[in-house]
Parts: structure tokens; sequence; C-alpha cells
């Protein structure tokens, strides 16, 4: 089956967060059809939503896979469970570990469990800044040039802090 490059967005913000993204990135690793091709550095940024809660830490992975993005959203999910993540009804509440697939290849995917490129990724800093040191002359489909995007995308408080 033919290797597509994929990117996945990894957030935490609760039991040691850079920790939490360290072994997720392990985990992926490990996963079946699935290689790192490129890992960015560490962001801090302020919540998305409720602001009682703490910063997160960011990054973002590029990987090379053969798993259909429906499996490979699956095996995601199965990593968030496993690193203690428990899914609420409240959105952007705080998390010990969110993997979210950002980009599929060029492809645009909009089915009930996944919307891909990741709707909102170009109005977030946190996506964007990781996603351009990793990968600065992509193209978001339907968005256009990351370059581009990333012009009309403020830092609102992203920080790296680490490589």
């Amino acid at each position: 089956m033919t290797k597509i490059t994929a990117y996945i967005g990894l957030g935490s913000n609760l039991s040691s967060p850079e920790a939490q993204l360290q072994s997720a990135r392990l985990a992926i690793i490990e996963l079946d059809d699935c290689q790192e091709i490129s890992f960015s550095s560490l962001y801090r940024s302020p919540p998305m939503g409720p602001q009682d809660q703490p910063d997160y830490v960011n990054a973002v992975m590029g990987i090379e896979t053969s798993l259909a993005p429906i499996k490979l959203l699956r095996c995601l999910q199965k990593i968030e469970l496993e690193q203690g993540r428990v899914r609420k009804d409240e959105r952007w509440g705080a998390r010990t570990l969110d993997l979210d697939i950002l980009l599929y290849g060029p492809e645009v995917i909009n089915v009930t469990d996944l919307v891909v490129p990741h709707y909102g990724m170009t109005e977030r800093a946190f996506v964007l800044y990781p996603l351009q040191e990793i990968a600065a002359d992509i193209t978001i489909p339907n968005k256009g040039l990351l370059s581009e995007c990333i012009k009309n995308c403020p830092l609102d408080g992203l920080v790296r802090i680490s490589a």
C-alpha cells in the first residue's frame, strides 16, 4: 500500500504534559505502518477554552503511514485512552492528551468522526507554528500555502519551550 505523509497535532495540559507528549510520540512510532519523519519543538500556549486550567504543551509530528485515515484515528484514540484521556461533553477542557490528525497527504476528509484538514487549524498558532517548523513549504488543502496561512495567525501567547 502507498505511504502517505500525515501530520498529527499533540497537546496536553495535565499529568506532566511534556512527558505525555513524549510518551505519545513513542506510542505513535510503535504503531504498525507508521514511521516518524519529523517532530517539532515543544510549545506552551494558553488554553483555548475555559481559562481556569493550566497552559497547554503542544507539538506537531510528521509520519509516513499506510494506515487508512480512520484506522489511524482509532489508533490515536487508543493511545489517548491508554494515557488517561477522559472524554467529556465539555469542549476545550483540560486533558492528559489530545491527538489530532491535522493533515493526511493532500486528502480532504469529511466523515462523522474525522475532518481533515483539521477544522480550525489555520486559526491556531499552536498548530501552525510547530507545523511550519517541520514542513514550511506545505499546502493545506482548501486553505493554501502554510506560509500564507501563518501570516494571518498571531502568536496568541505561544512560546517555544524546547527544541
